[in-house]
């Protein structure tokens, strides 16, 4: 069999496997271990697993994302996530669809504490979709508003995504969490208008809940204050230059528990869950990082990425046309992957072609990262939506389904508008020293 042969049958048997439910970062690895040894040879297969496990296993740059992960761990198990609900429910509650709404403004508030998408989206579905059920909201848009606004959590940083591709493509993590801050918010709004524009065309979804008074509202902003001291302290240094990515990940996760304990709301079985919790997440990603090192490897022999990096680049097209279909092929794979697999398997073969073509990289990272948060949110895979799900035991998957197609306009409008302007992800960066 020919290299591209090997190549596209182990494709095959990457997704396959995927659907068996199979971890995708052991698929990943054993397919990659398994073509390359096919290709070359089963003892430089056996040295190339190992050399790239331990390279990613004792990657000093990797050490961020335990770090950011801790971070977001703690702040769950201390109620930080409880109490920034607690204060939009005060402020906006009272709104049309305002708990939905409020649901979103907490989500992209822990989102600057954590970096997850998953955690984000169990950790306000545990907390919002109770309230929003005692107030007779439709399951389909308390559950959709959830899932769609757990995306967040890869969008605002910190982020475990921007890590990654930074260090694929060496480029800067902290312009990229930078460049994440503008679409973050721009995105946030977009699905506030969303929420606003459906419960107005369909009054019936809700119910409103009490107004509360100017002392509660006052009362309740403490409960920000917690995560504001955070953010600043992380992005502030990292925008001044003053952190390393990795230095402000530990000074992050330092300032979490040093509030937490300062507060006295971290029980030794809250610390104990959140040091189990960090260790299980960050070995998922890393094994992931690891099986796609591998198999991006066992690529490389197969040639496909040089083929299809040289198909699409002399495309006699438009350049924004070029980067249109990269996008489309994201949004398909979005719908069959785990989003951080798809970024680690695609980006040796579109990386190249985008930055020839003349496009900034950070600005490529956040419109994948984009596109990433789709997929998260979109069937058959659609990740927060099984989280969202676990949570929510008597919502069918159809009903959130249903719930989060609506909110997904906000997601394009966004991209869009990122397609656009670039600057809406460039200007930060641009400013940083």
């Amino acid at each position: 069999m020919t290299p591209v042969t090997v190549g596209l049958l182990g494709f095959a048997v990457l997704v396959a496997l995927m659907f068996a439910r199979i971890p995708v970062g052991f698929v990943m690895a054993i397919v990659g271990f398994l073509g390359f040894g096919l290709l070359t040879s089963w003892s430089a297969s056996l040295n190339l697993i190992a050399r790239d496990f331990f390279s990613v296993f004792s990657s000093y740059g990797l050490t961020v994302i335990p770090l950011f992960i801790f971070m977001g761990q703690i702040a769950h198990h201390t109620g930080i996530s409880g109490r920034l609900f607690n204060a939009a429910n005060k402020i906006m509650g009272h709104l049309p669809g305002g708990l939905a709404i409020a649901t979103i403004g907490a989500c992209a508030g822990f989102s600057a504490i954590c970096g997850s998408t998953s955690a984000t989206a169990a950790t306000m579905a545990a907390v919002a979709l109770p309230e929003m059920k005692k107030y007779r909201y439709d399951p389909s848009l308390a559950t959709g508003v959830v899932a769609a606004g757990g995306s967040l959590g890869i969008l605002i940083p910190p982020s475990t995504i921007f890590i990654v591709y930074g260090i694929m493509t060496e480029q800067s993590v902290g312009k990229l969490f930078m460049a994440g801050v503008l679409p973050g918010i721009c995105l946030t709004v977009l699905f506030i208008l969303s929420i606003v524009v459906w419960v107005r065309l369909r009054p019936g979804l809700c119910v409103r809940a009490p107004k509360a008074t100017l002392r509660e509202r006052i009362a309740s902003l403490s409960g920000v204050i917690e995560t504001f001291i955070l953010f600043v302290l992380v992005m502030g240094g990292l925008f001044i230059g003053f952190f390393t990515p990795t230095e402000a990940a530990g000074v992050g996760a330092f300032g979490t528990l040093a509030i937490a304990l300062i507060g006295r709301n971290l029980s030794w079985k809250s610390f104990i869950t959140s040091l189990n919790e960090t260790t299980r997440i960050s070995c998922m990603i890393l094994v992931i990082v690891a099986g796609a090192t591998v198999f991006g490897h066992f690529l490389a022999v197969t040639t496909i990425p040089a083929g299809i990096g040289s198909w699409v680049s002399g495309l006699r097209l438009p350049p924004y046309l070029i980067i249109g279909i990269i996008i489309i092929i994201y949004l398909l794979l979005g719908c069959l992957m785990d989003s951080l697999a798809m970024i680690m398997l695609t980006i040796p073969v579109f990386y190249p072609v985008v930055t020839a073509l003349g496009y900034d990289p950070i600005w490529f990272g956040v419109v994948i990262v984009l596109v990433a948060e789709m997929g998260v949110i979109t069937p058959p895979i659609g990740i927060n939506v099984y989280v969202v799900a676990g949570v929510a035991r008597d919502v069918p998957l159809q009903v959130i389904f249903r719930g989060v197609l609506r909110m997904m306009i906000a997601l394009f409008l966004t991209a869009l508008l990122l397609i656009a302007f670039p600057q809406i992800a460039l200007f930060l960066p641009g400013l940083m020293k």
